[in-house]
C-alpha cells in the first residue's frame, strides 16, 4: 500500500495490514475511502447470542440498532466517490441482557444487476454520467439513511431515490415500498416520521424541475405531496419538521446547470453572494404556503431538532459557514471529493417568525461535530439533549469521539475513542419502561456504536450511559466481523418490532 501516494497520507484510519475481508481489486486503486477503515466487506454476517468483552447489557435495553453504509461491490469503472458503495446494513437485537447481530446488503436492482453482470455499470456520483443507463444516470445505492414505518425499516440514498424496505427482524431485502402505487417520485435521506401521528414528512430534490417536492405519507397510507419552486436545483440534504410545520432548505450550494450540459459533470460550488433560504410550511401545506427567510449563506448537511415557540419556528442544526476548502492539488482526480468531505461544522440556532416575518440567528458552540441525533420520541418538540459525532478536519468522516450537547446552554459532555479505534452515528435508545413525554427521563437511556479498531479490524459495539457519557462505555460486546465506516443509523424501541 506504500505506493498509493494519496491514500498513505490518510495513514491513521488505514491500520498498519489490510483487512482480510476487503475484495482484492482495491489494492490497485489510490483512493483512501477503499482502504482502512473504509474498506468495503466481501461479507455478510449472521450471530447468535453475541460475547461480552466488557460489562454487562444493560437489562432495560430492548429493542435493534441498526446502522447504513456505502460498501462498493464492484470494482469502479471511474473516479470513485465513498457515496458510490452499495448499502450495507448492519443490525444488533438486544433483550433480557442479550445481543445477536446480522449485516445485510440492501438488495437494490441495481446491485442486481451488476452483480449478473460482474462489473460496475453506473460510473458513479464524480460522473461523467451516461442519462441512457438504467434508472438513471446515478445508481440507488439505498446506502444513506433508515427509516423505521409501518413495521418496516426502510433504506433512503441521500441523491434521493426509492424507498427500499427491509425485515426489521432479519434484515432481508422486500424490495421497494411505493404503499400500493401511491407514492411514485423519489424520496431523500432524512425524510422523517413524526412519533405523535405516525406520518412520514419526506422531501426529494433533482437536476431537473420539479427542483423539489415535499410531502406526507399518513399512517393509513394516503399521500399528500406538492412541488416546491426553487429558482434551480440545489443539493438540500435534510428536512426540518415542528408539530405543524416542515421547513425544506435553499442553500447556495449548486452547479452550473450549463457546464453540466456540456461535460456531464457536476461540479457544486458555493455561492457566497446568494442568503441561505428556509421555507417553513404547514405540515399539509402546498408551494403557495411557504414562507420563506434569508439567512447568512451557509450550509448544512443535518439538523438537530425543531420546535415551535408560538409563533416562532426554531430550528438547530450544524452549520458549515462556507464549504469551500482549498483542495490538496497532490490528491489528483479526487482531490473534490476529499475536499468536500471536509467537514467543519458548528452547533447553530435559526429563528423564524411565521406572523411577522422576522427571524434571527446565532452560534451555540464552535465544536467541530456532526451527525447528530435525539431522543427519537422528542422530534418535532423543543428538546434539551443531542449527541454528535467529533470529527478531525484531517481525517474527513472518521468518528473519533461522542459529544452530548445540552441545548439549553449549549455546553456539551465528551468522550473520545482510544487511539486508532473510530465510532458510528450513535443514536439514543430510552431505558425500557421510560415515558417520552417526561423532560426529566428525555436522557434516560443509552448510546450505542459500532467500534472498529483499526490495529486488528475486530468491530464491537458498545453501549454508554447517556448520563455520563465521559465515563466510557458501560458495555462491548463483540462482533463477528468487521464493520466499515458508514453513514447513519436508527433505534427501534423492542416493543415495535
Amino acid at each position: 500500500m506504500s505506493s498509493l501516494e494519496i491514500t498513505s497520507r490518510y495513514s491513521r484510519a488505514l491500520g498498519t495490514r489490510r483487512a482480510d475481508d476487503a475484495p482484492p481489486w482495491i489494492d490497485t486503486i489510490d483512493n483512501p475511502y477503499l482502504h482502512g477503515l473504509f474498506a468495503p466487506t466481501t461479507k455478510e454476517f449472521e450471530s447468535g447470542e453475541l460475547t461480552v468483552l466488557e460489562g454487562a447489557i444493560p437489562p432495560d435495553l430492548f429493542g435493534a440498532y441498526f446502522r447504513n453504509g456505502p460498501n462498493a461491490m464492484q470494482a469502479p469503472i471511474n473516479r470513485y466517490h465513498w457515496f458510490d458503495g452499495d448499502g450495507l446494513v448492519h443490525g444488533i437485537w438486544f433483550e433480557d441482557g442479550k445481543a445477536r447481530y446480522r449485516s445485510k446488503l440492501i438488495e437494490t436492482k441495481a446491485l442486481g444487476m451488476e452483480r449478473e453482470k460482474g462489473d460496475a455499470i453506473w460510473p458513479g456520483v464524480l460522473g461523467p454520467f451516461d442519462m441512457s443507463l438504467p434508472f438513471g444516470p446515478i445508481k440507488d445505492t439505498a446506502n444513506t439513511d433508515l427509516l423505521y414505518f409501518k413495521g418496516e425499516l426502510l433504506a433512503l440514498w441521500y441523491e434521493s431515490g426509492r424507498l427500499h424496505a427491509m425485515d426489521p427482524r432479519t434484515l432481508a431485502s422486500r424490495g421497494t415500498q411505493t404503499f400500493g402505487e401511491t407514492l411514485k417520485i423519489p424520496v431523500s435521506a432524512h425524510s422523517k416520521v413524526c412519533p405523535e401521528t405516525g406520518d412520514l414528512l419526506f422531501f426529494s430534490y433533482g437536476d431537473r424541475p420539479p427542483f423539489m417536492r415535499y410531502g406526507v405519507v399518513r399512517a393509513d397510507g394516503a399521500v399528500h405531496q406538492t412541488e416546491i419552486t426553487l429558482p434551480g436545483p440545489r443539493r438540500p440534504h435534510d428536512l426540518g419538521v415542528t408539530r405543524n410545520h416542515s421547513i425544506v432548505h435553499d442553500f447556495p450550494l449548486f452547479f452550473d446547470p450549463e457546464y453540466f450540459k456540456r461535460t456531464g459533470k457536476r461540479v457544486p460550488l458555493f455561492h457566497p453572494e446568494v442568503p441561505t433560504r428556509y421555507g417553513v410550511i404547514p405540515r399539509f401545506g402546498t408551494d403557495a404556503d411557504v414562507k420563506w427567510f434569508d439567512f447568512k449563506p451557509c450550509y448544512m448537511l443535518h439538523t438537530v431538532n425543531c420546535w415551535e415557540e408560538g409563533d416562532w419556528v426554531v430550528m438547530v442544526g450544524c452549520r458549515t459557514k462556507a464549504p469551500v476548502l482549498n483542495p490538496d492539488p497532490r490528491d489528483g482526480k479526487i482531490a473534490a471529493m476529499l475536499n468536500f468531505l471536509k467537514l467543519q461544522a458548528n452547533l447553530y440556532e435559526w429563528r423564524m417568525n411565521v406572523k411577522t416575518g422576522e427571524s434571527s440567528e446565532r452560534d451555540l458552540s464552535h465544536l467541530n461535530a456532526e451527525f447528530p441525533m435525539i431522543h427519537g420520541g422528542w422530534l418535532g418538540r423543543k428538546n434539551r439533549y443531542s449527541y454528535h459525532q467529533i470529527m478531525p478536519y484531517d481525517i474527513p468522516a472518521t468518528f473519533e469521539g461522542v459529544a452530548k450537547y445540552d441545548l439549553h446552554d449549549a455546553s456539551y459532555e465528551r468522550y473520545d475513542y482510544p487511539t486508532g479505534v473510530f465510532g458510528s452515528e450513535t443514536p439514543f435508545a430510552p431505558a425500557r419502561g421510560t415515558d417520552a413525554r417526561d423532560p426529566a427521563q428525555e436522557d434516560h437511556g443509552y448510546l450505542l456504536s459500532f467500534v472498529t479498531d483499526v490495529s486488528d479490524w475486530s468491530s464491537a459495539c458498545w453501549i454508554f450511559d447517556a448520563r455520563s457519557l465521559s465515563a466510557g462505555p458501560v458495555a462491548k460486546v463483540a462482533l463477528p466481523g468487521r464493520v466499515p465506516a458508514g453513514f447513519h443509523s436508527i433505534w427501534v424501541d423492542g416493543a415495535d418490532l
